[in-house]
Formats: structure tokens, sequence, C-alpha cells
């Protein structure tokens, strides 16, 4: 037996799906901003590090001591069946709303044919796009032009493989030493203003220092995930249903905050952008984790709200192209384009859903019963 057989973190989807639904409202008022310092919902950025601490808990809560039983093939078969069939889908919309776009780059010229089909092929086999590479085909540097962010799911592809090659090997002290520098190394990085804005928000280009701010950025949420599943004397806590609830508006409340700082005192931003990592966002994935009893509807909530996560945030930006291409060709403030605003919110969600009833889960469904359950 397998992972399959371990009891099941049903809150911890939960927070998943908030921070899922954190993103897409993020990334509706990029549209709207002319720098980071001045956009919405400024630090939703974070959410995808909280994604990060929680692919590490699970992946080392699953895994950690199935080896070597279970074996390589085994884990990467089962964490490509997981994942990448919406990378596919994710590509695939991505493609269908540049088309709808008019095929076109963020300054109006129109790539080859070829190009284009290069950007999905390498959408599909999660190879990213680099400077100058034929194959950004929007022009504007992001690691997959079609789905940017897909560049996520690259890092964590990254992170799966170095669990299983090193990381599930160390023992729990190294693993807290391996992860302290990795700390001190993401503090030095934000500190040092790699990402323009005083923010840990690197990682979707892999221009300048993207692909190793990312790859830091990843390694150490990842890793801490891990050392927090292993920190057993952290799990025997009873925490009332109530605390799942203030857990969520504190990680809602963390993405709201405004730029810190100014810019007089911008690395304040930087600090803030660590403190929520290294303090505050175990505390939430602990408190989910320590819920112990909860009823059926809470239950419900749970699964639909986990189930949604991923799909939702693999298949909305395509959608928020052809928001953000509608709304700067009209010239559209806030006040006057919400209605739009709130209709992509409502068709991210509801394309999200139909992706995972349709495709995701019968797809994932077929494939495991093919390839693992035989």
């Amino acid at each position: 037996m397998f992972a399959d057989s371990k009891p099941h973190y049903v809150l911890l989807d939960a927070l998943r799906g908030v921070c899922a639904l954190c993103v897409v409202y993020y990334h509706i008022f990029e549209g709207f901003a002319t720098s980071p310092q001045e956009e919405q919902f400024n630090h939703g950025y974070l959410a995808v590090d909280f994604f990060f601490i929680l692919s590490g808990f699970v992946i080392g809560y699953a895994y950690d001591d199935r080896w070597p039983q279970m074996g390589l093939r085994a884990f990467f078969r089962r964490r490509l069946i997981r994942l990448h069939p919406m990378v596919v889908m994710g590509t695939l919309i991505g493609l269908a709303t540049y088309l709808i776009q008019g095929a076109e780059t963020w300054d109006g010229a129109h790539p080859n044919p070829l190009q284009i089909v290069l950007a999905a092929v390498m959408g599909m086999l999660m190879l990213p796009c680099w400077p100058g590479c034929r194959a950004d085909v929007r022009g504007n540097g992001e690691m997959f032009s079609l789905d940017g962010p897909q560049w996520s799911l690259f890092f964590e592809y990254i992170g799966n493989i170095l669990y299983a090659l090193i990381i599930h090997r160390l023992p729990t002290r190294v693993l807290r030493i391996w992860t302290l520098l990795l700390g001190i190394g993401l503090i030095a990085m934000a500190l040092s203003d790699v990402s323009g804005s005083y923010s840990i928000g690197v990682g979707w280009t892999m221009a300048e220092s993207g692909l190793p701010g990312g790859l830091l950025r990843m390694l150490f949420s990842y890793s801490l995930g891990m050392l927090l599943a292993r920190s057993q004397r952290l799990h025997h806590l009873t925490l009332p249903l109530p605390a799942i609830i203030a857990a969520a508006f504190v990680l809602i409340g963390c993405f709201s905050v405004p730029y810190i700082g100014g810019q007089s005192h911008p690395e304040c931003n930087a600090i803030y952008d660590c403190l929520c990592l290294m303090v505050v966002f175990p505390i939430v994935l602990l408190t989910g984790a320590n819920i112990k009893s909860i009823g059926d509807r809470m239950t419900r909530v749970s699964h639909i709200l986990g189930h949604l996560s991923y799909p939702l945030y693999m298949v909305h930006y395509p959608l928020m192209y052809l928001f953000f291409s509608y709304i700067w060709e009209h010239q559209l403030s806030f006040s006057q384009a919400w209605p739009i605003a709130l209709l992509t919110y409502l068709g991210s969600l509801l394309l999200g859903w139909l992706v995972y009833r349709l495709y995701d889960a019968p797809v994932r469904k077929w494939l495991t019963n093919r390839l693992v359950r035989r």
C-alpha cells in the first residue's frame, strides 16, 4: 500500500482553494496597476508560496515513509498523473484564447504559425521559454507564453525531482539545516531587490535573476513544508473548527496588505514577505492539519475547494489575457470595467469547475487505473 491509504488532510484542501480564489482576484487587478507598488490586493503573489509549502507538506507526509519500496518510477508516475493533464489543458486553453485575441504580441507583431505551434508544444512538455526564445509569442518574457502561471508548476516539477533523488534521503536534522540555509538565501534575495520591487515575487521569467530566484523561492517553501510534515510534535494538537475560518482570513489578510514602506523604505516590503512565508504560513498550515473533527458540510465545502483549486489555477490566466487586452485597448478604469472583471472572475470559476469535472478527474482516474492499479 502506498500514499493512498493514509488519512487525508481535508481542511488543507480548503486552504488550497482559498489561495486559488485569491490568485484569480490578484490577477484581475494586475490589469489596472502601472507598478507593483500600486497593485490592489498587493501581496496576492504570496499565495504561490503557500502552495509550495503545502505541496512540500503533502509530499513529505504522503511519501517520506514509502521509500525504497515505492521506487522512483512509481513516484514520478503518480506525480505526472496528478499534475500533467492540467498542464496540457491549460496550454490548449491558452492557445485558444491567444488565437481569439488575434495571435499577436503585446506590441502588435504577429508571430508566424510555427512559432505558435512551438509555444504550444513547449508548454505541453513543460519546457520554458528563455530570453529571445521564438516560442515567446506574447513577447513579454514569460516562461510559458500561453499560460503564464505554469511557471510555478515548472518549479514544482523540479521540486518533485529533487525530492525523489535527494531530499527524501536527508535526515531531519540535515533537512533543518538545509531549510535554514535556503531561508537565509531567500531573505538576502528579497533585501537585494532582484525582483525590482523588494518582494519575493520572482520566477515567472528566465530573464535576469528569474530562474535562480524562482528556484530559491520554491526550494525554501517546499523544504519547509516537508520539515513541517516531519515535525510530529506539531501534529498532536486538537484545534476547534472555527480555527480554520480564522486561518483562511489570516491568509486573505496577508495577501490584502498594501505595499509596505513606500519609496522611502521599500525594504520593509521584503521583510513582510519573508515574515509571512517563514512565520505566518507555517502556523496557518499547521492549523488546518490539526483540526481533527469537522462536520459533513465543512467536509463537502473543503472537497469542492480542493477539487477546484488546481484546475482553476491552471486555466484562469488565459481568460485574463483576453480581459487585459480588452481593458487596455479601451483604456478602462476599474470603476468602468468592474462588470467585465466580475464576469471574468466568475467565468474563471465556471471554467475551472467544468474542466475538473469533464476532463481532469476522469483523465486522472483513467490513467491511475491503467498505469498504477494494475
